[in-house]
């Protein structure tokens, strides 16, 4: 009698149609349908930019115009300016943005440092939730704190005696960078702490009770066990925001834009919008959609070759 090892009780391989990588890719087909169809078939639109296009017509009964929207971004004056502004001002929120993402760091790792842990759900909740509230309404809370007529904060302003009458904040063009960097971090920063709670959770304990051990206090264990422990993801996700340099989103701009302060609050995204929505001049939106996402094609791989530099891995 042939003795029993462990190879002969070993399954034998199932001759199904598909060996196990085919079953992974049948996995991820359907990601990669979406993908395909909402991130690579729009990019047919891209045609528009060679027309003079005007909505209504067939693409076909419009002027074929080659490069000339491509042109008039660079030898038109006026749209070379009109560009200029925007891009000076999707740059300013864009290093606003990069300068403020230390704060989720922080803020998770002195969340991660509260003990009570129902005042820290609490604390993680009411923070989180803002990220889950639309532009819409969070231009509605602003409207309701700082309306002209009825604002809670004009009424505060003018029952301390600090203003004589209301003053229309929102229309306001003082400081409009940085209200909207404010309005940005107070709906993203418990949102954004996430990943870095998650980062913090990873670090192994033991390296915190050996800290304790040698009389390490709490300031000193976060600098040096849990600041170096979070620093690889911190880097990943700064080097997507580079990669994302110029796609800083349309909707709370959109929602905040008014005639007084649309020479600071229009970015990119929303230039392109206003000129190809609402100015009908949709070959030339076209045209400065495109070359927004060549730039950020190129940031992308200056973003992968910071990430090498630094890290020594790519990000994509």
């Amino acid at each position: 009698m042939e003795p029993v090892t462990q190879t002969s009780l070993k399954p034998a391989k199932s001759g199904g149609l598909f060996s196990e990588r085919y079953r992974l890719f049948l996995y991820a087909l359907p990601f990669l349908v979406l993908v395909f169809l909402f991130s690579y078939l729009p990019l047919y639109g891209w045609i528009y930019s060679l027309y003079n296009y005007r909505p209504g017509f067939k693409l076909s009964d419009t002027p074929f115009v080659g490069l000339q929207w491509f042109r008039a971004i660079f030898s038109n004056p006026t749209q070379a300016a009109e560009v200029g502004r925007v891009m000076r001002n999707t740059l300013a929120m864009s290093s606003l943005g990069i300068l403020t993402s230390v704060l989720p760091v922080a803020f998770a790792i002195f969340l991660s440092e509260i003990k009570a842990m129902r005042f820290k759900k609490m604390v993680q909740i009411l923070t989180t939730l803002p990220n889950f509230i639309s532009w819409v309404l969070v231009y509605a809370i602003a409207f309701a704190l700082f309306n002209v007529d009825n604002g809670l904060i004009n009424k505060i302003m003018i029952g301390l005696g600090l203003q004589e009458r209301g003053i229309n904040y929102l229309a306001s063009d003082n400081h409009t960078w940085l209200s909207m960097i404010l309005w940005n971090t107070w709906k993203g920063l418990g949102w954004g702490a996430i990943m870095y709670i998650a980062a913090i959770t990873s670090i192994d304990q033991e390296l915190y009770d050996a800290a304790k051990v040698d009389g390490a206090g709490r300031f000193r264990t976060i600098w040096n066990i849990t600041v170096p422990g979070i620093m690889p993801t911190y880097f990943v996700l700064l080097m997507l925001q580079i990669a994302n340099f110029i796609n800083n989103g349309m909707e709370q701009y959109f929602v905040f834009q008014n005639p007084i302060n649309k020479d600071h609050i229009e970015v990119l995204d929303l230039y392109v919008y206003n000129a190809g929505m609402l100015g009908t001049n949709f070959s030339f939106a076209t045209a400065v959609s495109m070359l927004k996402s060549l730039i950020s094609i190129g940031l992308l791989l200056f973003a992968n070759k910071l990430s090498k530099l630094i890290r020594g891995e790519s990000i994509i």
